[in-house]
């Protein structure tokens, strides 16, 4: 479904998105202080110590993550990692309007597409498992910077999420175009006949 660059949120949704981000973000990481960047961004304080690499990423995904914001949305950038957890084990990046979301940017071909979203949904989902008294959506929000059409977009993702149940959805951001897409992980399960199994 395309998502229109007017606003997706009135300010009673913009308010909602905060509500439901903060209590998600807080909940995952209890101890943690959020710090506003800017219109509906807030970066756990944790992050912002990171050494320059860290935080040239961070800035990246900022940038990634202002494309749903000006539009509405409420962005809570999570930690690198909670205390005791993996250390190089990948999660999620973010929190936008109370579900977890992994921030990919994508300029390869349509294997480097399939890499990037199913590496951005393995990311949300070991956020879960981690959290198993969690009961949230994981998404992925893909930057395209390739000049893919929508459909070879939406083929590609529902073949990478064959065998897969878990609620969510893909959010596409089309550099060439300027356009916004979202599709539920069932939406796109049915174009391959896999939804609900």
């Amino acid at each position: 479904m395309p998502l229109n660059s007017s606003g997706l949120s009135s300010e009673n949704s913009f308010l909602q998105n905060n509500e439901k981000s903060r209590i998600l973000a807080s909940t995952l990481f209890p101890g943690e202080a959020w710090i506003a960047h800017g219109e509906g961004i807030f970066i756990a304080k944790s992050r912002l110590s990171g050494g320059h690499k860290e935080q040239a990423k961070l800035y990246r995904e900022i940038a990634d993550a202002r494309i749903l914001t000006s539009r509405g949305s409420v962005a809570y950038f999570l930690p690198e990692r909670s205390e005791g957890e993996e250390i190089g084990k990948k999660y999620a990046d973010t929190v936008i309007d109370g579900a977890i979301v992994e921030l990919k940017t994508v300029s390869g071909n349509r294997t480097t597409l399939g890499k990037s979203f199913k590496k951005g949904y393995k990311q949300g989902q070991s956020v879960l498992e981690a959290h198993p008294g969690i009961k949230a959506e994981h998404d992925v929000f893909l930057r395209l910077f390739t000049p893919f059409t929508v459909e070879s977009v939406r083929a590609k993702l529902a073949g990478e999420l064959k065998n897969t149940t878990d609620k969510g959805r893909c959010i596409c951001h089309f550099e060439a175009t300027g356009e916004l897409f979202s599709w539920d992980y069932d939406e796109l399960r049915a174009i391959t006949g896999t939804a609900g199994q």
